[in-house]
């Protein structure tokens, strides 16, 4: 493996990058060509040496006075990200929050793409939701054969989670988006990704119950 296969980068830094794309696609549509780092720090409250910092983990290099062709600069943040390329994915567990996972239009910008859905209810297998088609989970790792998918959405009920992701690993799949509230126990090589709702708000409320 390379040494910069091995690199790990600052979670922060990655997560503000797709906010970096939101900005520099508008400006793009509105045919803005060029834009400094500072002009993007003005624009998104950040300081021009943090974002500065942050393009610089996707290898492009700006030009004095000049700045970054914003062509250029979404180029590199997509190419960085993997959104260059599409990325298809499983996701598993059809209820209120997968169905809105699957109405997300900004996955399109992204290059996600959800082909299949799986859950357990009799209601919802051999349908279709929102034009995915929805399988049983018993039919998971048949489905999966020859597919070369890696990547799958989580968002079971957490009692249903562990068990579910060991079935997901054991089909092939390599990163999980885990959306129930439980640390999943998964092999190193199984890249997890957590995304905690209540972890979210739980910063909200306690900012606000201490605004004076």
């Amino acid at each position: 493996m390379s040494e910069s296969s091995e690199k790990v980068y600052p979670a922060p830094s990655v997560r503000r990058l797709p906010i970096y794309l939101s900005l520099l696609r508008k400006m793009r549509d509105q045919g803005v060509e060029g834009i400094s780092s500072t002009r993007i720090a003005e624009q998104l409250g950040l300081t021009g040496i943090q974002v500065r910092k942050d393009l610089a983990m996707t290898g492009i290099v700006g030009r004095p006075k000049v700045g970054h062709s914003i062509h250029e600069l979404i180029e590199h943040i997509e190419r960085f990200l993997g959104w260059d390329v599409q990325q298809d994915a499983i996701l598993i567990g059809v209820g209120h929050l997968g169905t809105a996972l699957l109405g997300y239009k900004g996955f399109k910008q992204e290059n996600l793409n959800i082909v299949a859905t799986f859950d357990n209810s009799p209601d919802k297998i051999g349908k279709k939701i929102l034009g995915r088609p929805v399988y049983a989970m018993k039919d998971f790792r048949k489905f999966m054969r020859g597919k070369g998918i890696s990547l799958a959405i989580l968002t079971v009920p957490v009692q249903f989670a562990q068990e579910t992701a060991e079935i997901m690993v054991k089909a092939g799949i390599r990163g999980i988006w885990n959306f129930a509230p439980i640390q999943l126990q998964v092999s190193d090589e199984i890249i997890v990704e957590n995304v905690s709702l209540s972890s979210s708000l739980a910063l909200l409320t306690q900012k606000l119950s201490h605004q004076s």
